[in-house]
């Protein structure tokens, strides 16, 4: 009667460990689809056809949707240069945000308002140097230089929100020189 009662007891433990087991495969599957669908949403979205680039940027939470955030870091990048982000810093940063069709809604939008309450890690600055690179691969020449132009255009537009450009006035010059 006790080898039958250990037998059910190690039988009733073994089905256990294998439904554990099996939870968790599925529990894995299931991220990693995640992983893969927001992976090739992204690719949609920004024509990035680097997979290493593109699991960086799933990986600090960048999709579809928070896409157009990216594309601010720049301008983020200048609000913080004095290490403080000003009102008018912010608001400019927004209107280029609403001019980029950045709903106040979205997962965008409030990725952005994270990063102009507290100064975003290095990392995302990076993220957005690789994406650039890798969106200038499928530009012409023509479209890269208006990309350029806009992007400066609205780095000096934040810069001279605060009183200054090209450090006159203001510490954020050097951010958008180099």
């Amino acid at each position: 009667m006790s080898n039958e009662l250990f037998g059910d007891r190690r039988k009733a433990l073994e089905d256990d460990f294998f439904r554990r087991q099996d939870a968790a495969l599925i529990a894995r599957r299931r991220t990693d689809e995640q992983r893969r669908a927001a992976r090739a949403a992204l690719a949609a979205a920004s024509h990035i056809t680097d997979d290493v680039l593109l699991d960086q940027l799933v990986a600090l939470g960048i999709s579809a949707d928070t896409l157009t955030a990216l594309s601010l870091v720049p301008l983020v990048e200048v609000a913080w240069a004095d290490g403080k982000v000003e009102d008018a810093e912010k608001q400019a940063i927004l209107t280029a945000a609403k001019a980029a069709g950045l709903e106040e809604t979205s997962a965008g939008h409030k990725l952005l308002a994270s990063c102009l309450s507290e100064r975003p890690h290095t990392r995302l600055r990076k993220m957005w140097e690789q994406y650039i690179a890798s969106l200038c691969t499928t530009l012409s020449a023509e479209q890269r230089d208006a990309l350029k132009t806009e992007l400066l255009q609205q780095a000096r537009q934040v810069a001279e929100a605060a009183g200054g450009f090209l450090g006159l006035g203001s510490k954020q010059g050097p951010v958008i020189v180099g």
